[in-house]
């Protein structure tokens, strides 16, 4: 077996910064719709007759993407190991960009009755198939060629992309949130979405001059590209990959906040207004951009499994102050717990996750073992924000109801992070050896 060569000089810096613009740009089209299917979506798609109804359904509608991931991921999870990440990274950036803008083009129910929610969630579905394969693709990417000493600060750069992107499109929102009532829901709603055809073009142009990873160039030269990528993950990985889905499961954490907080704060029994909400998201996903860093550099230090048990340990008991703050009415006070929770302590599990989970995994299988087993996880996630509308009660203000399911979703990270090996001080070429060994040696196949 060819011991993989060290990138070339420059190279992980390369593929940190295109991991995180590439995920900021595509993210960017994944955030706008929770703030839309917040704040828009219930008037648009669904009937207005009955609000509370129309909001479930709209909350709803956002979760599709998460359902639909698992599946992306078993596709793209297997092609990305087969072909290598650097074509998965430029396929995913184009369906997002396309599937957005063709959402800021949908004619509404008032247009074509309720054919307009089918298309609507059809978009969604497409969208959530982009992203199963987006994140698992540029963690593997940068985890394979950075230095081994600092894995976790260069993979927390695609994290910090998402977080940018978060941000970009919190910012897109709030100029188009001010606008007046009949032109928000006439044609403003629709800006933010047309805006990805250039997320798009940008995104390819930067991927495109990705050059693959060592660590998969050398299983290429030695015909050592699993045929059943899937198969093998199942034999050698089974309890990773359980670990991986029970860590997802914090990012729960992200939908409630960002979607079913805002919602609620917005709501006539709160009364908060739509531009300030969104400026505690900014706000928090701008701390968010220094705090991923930082955090994942000490683990670095220190190691992945501390760093992670207090993002979520940590966010089970910020969010019960968060929802509490919104609760009071109190502007600053929310703000100020948003920031906590969100942007400083959600981060240091956010932060460490993708070099945490991508360690877990051989080379054969590391995007497959990523993707599947974040997007399970992240499904349960997405749905997080429809079952909390249903906890909330017919008002939606059940907010210690919602904190408390926050907090159990919680748990099994906790439990997946306590169970899991420490990995940080790995030589890159050894991670995932322990579980190739337990198991016999799969059939392998030139790509």
């Amino acid at each position: 077996m060819s011991v993989p060569a060290a990138s070339p000089p420059g190279q992980p810096k390369k593929a940190a910064t295109a991991a995180w613009i590439g995920s900021a740009l595509e993210y960017y089209d994944f955030f706008i719709y929770g703030s839309a299917a917040a704040l828009i979506f219930p008037k648009v798609f669904f009937d207005e007759s009955d609000p509370a109804t129309a909001t479930l359904l709209s909350l709803a509608t956002f979760g599709v993407a998460y359902a639909a991931r698992p599946v992306g991921a078993l596709f793209l999870g297997h092609f990305g190991d087969r072909v290598g990440r650097k074509k998965i990274m430029v396929f995913t950036l184009i369906l997002m960009g396309v599937s957005t803008f063709l959402i800021g083009c949908l004619p509404t129910r008032a247009q074509v009755g309720g054919l307009a929610p089918v298309l609507l969630v059809a978009c969604r579905v497409l969208q959530g198939i982009s992203a199963a394969g987006e994140q698992a693709g540029a963690n593997s990417m940068t985890l394979e060629h950075a230095p081994p000493r600092r894995r976790g600060f260069f993979t927390s750069f695609t994290l910090s992309g998402t977080q940018g992107g978060q941000l970009l499109a919190t910012l897109v929102f709030l100029p188009v949130a001010a606008l007046p009532e009949d032109q928000l829901l006439s044609w403003g709603w629709r800006l933010p979405f047309w805006l990805s055809i250039a997320v798009a073009v940008v995104g390819y142009v930067i991927r495109r001059k990705l050059e693959e990873t060592p660590a998969f160039a050398a299983q290429q030269a030695d015909g050592e590209v699993v045929r059943l990528p899937l198969a093998v993950l199942l034999r050698e990985h089974w309890a990773d990959v359980l670990r991986v889905i029970g860590g997802a499961l914090v990012a729960s954490v992200s939908t409630i906040f960002t979607v079913w907080a805002l919602a609620y704060a917005t709501s006539d029994s709160v009364g908060m207004s739509r531009s300030s909400m969104l400026w505690v998201g900014a706000l928090a996903n701008l701390v968010a951009l220094a705090a991923i860093p930082a955090w994942a550099t000490l683990s670095d230090r220190i190691g992945r499994r501390p760093v992670f048990l207090i993002g979520a340990a940590g966010s089970a008991v910020l969010m019960f102050l968060y929802l509490w703050a919104i609760s009071t009415g109190s502007y600053p006070l929310t703000l100020l717990l948003g920031i906590a929770a969100f942007g400083v302590v959600y981060s240091a599990a956010n932060g460490v996750w993708p070099s945490f989970y991508g360690e877990m995994f051989s080379t054969r299988v590391r995007l497959s073992g990523m993707a599947i087993g974040t997007q399970i996880g992240f499904a349960v996630a997405g749905f997080a924000v429809t079952f909390a509308a249903r906890i909330a009660g017919p008002d939606g203000d059940d907010w210690f109801s919602v904190a408390l399911f926050t907090a159990a979703l919680c748990v099994p990270p906790v439990l997946a992070a306590l169970s899991a090996r420490e990995t940080a001080k790995i030589p890159t070429e050894q991670l995932g050896v322990r579980a190739v060994r337990e198991s016999a040696k799969p059939e392998t196949v030139t790509a």
